[in-house]
């Protein structure tokens, strides 16, 4: 049989999108070659066929999980001030990692199985890409010092990567944690980078949330 074939690769979609639901509706105790292959009426064999084995399937789910990042922040629409699209982007990646926190924390957190390291991959690197093409955006407008699109991208990521854990974690339970965490935190790091404080306070306050 296959691996690269029609049947193969409908396989290999039906495991993959079957730990992904598992992960959402169970957490990832239950990620399993035999569970995984009860779900979609396979032998257990299947996993090892299709993938190799269980950290290549991990892999690819952890693919997926940037395939769906990177879908969900292509829908963000833009406007004329690209702060609050900045802003936008920040929102459509919070609301992917509470959907499934579950495939989120694998997504960056799956040891390097012999492949790209967790975030690296191609389809991680186009998801990512529309952080990049922000901060270019924001950058041109005059609106951040003129900079590596990519270095003020990391940074903006390294923000809003802590807070999407930590809200996760259950840490910010006692704020209104938009409104009183991340808002402020994200108009201190635009303003640091070199927007006008009025001006930064003003692109945040449109984002709808």
């Amino acid at each position: 049989m296959s691996t690269t074939g029609k049947d193969g690769a409908g396989m290999r979609d039906r495991l993959v999108e079957a730990a992904v639901r598992l992960l959402a509706e169970e957490g990832p105790a239950v990620l399993q070659a035999r569970r995984l292959a009860r779900e979609v009426d396979a032998s257990t064999m299947a996993v090892y066929h299709y993938f190799g084995g269980m950290p290549q399937l991990l892999a690819a789910v952890v693919d997926e999980g940037f395939r769906r990042l990177d879908v969900r922040l292509a829908a963000v629409p833009s406007t004329d001030d690209a702060v609050t699209d900045l802003g936008g982007l920040a929102l459509a990646y919070r609301a992917a990692a509470r959907d499934n926190p579950h495939l989120y924390d694998l997504m960056f957190g799956l040891p390097a199985s012999g492949g790209a390291p967790p975030g690296e991959s191609e389809v991680a690197e186009r998801a990512y890409g529309h952080l990049v093409a922000a901060a270019d955006r924001v950058a041109r407008a005059g609106r951040i010092r003129e900079q590596e699109p990519a270095r003020a991208a990391a940074q903006l990521w390294s923000m809003l990567h802590g807070y999407v854990t930590l809200e996760l974690s259950g840490h910010f339970d006692r704020f209104d944690d938009l409104d009183q965490v991340f808002i402020p935190m994200a108009t201190n790091l635009i303003v640091g980078l070199g927007d006008a404080p009025d001006r930064a306070a003003r692109s945040w306050a449109r984002i709808q949330h």
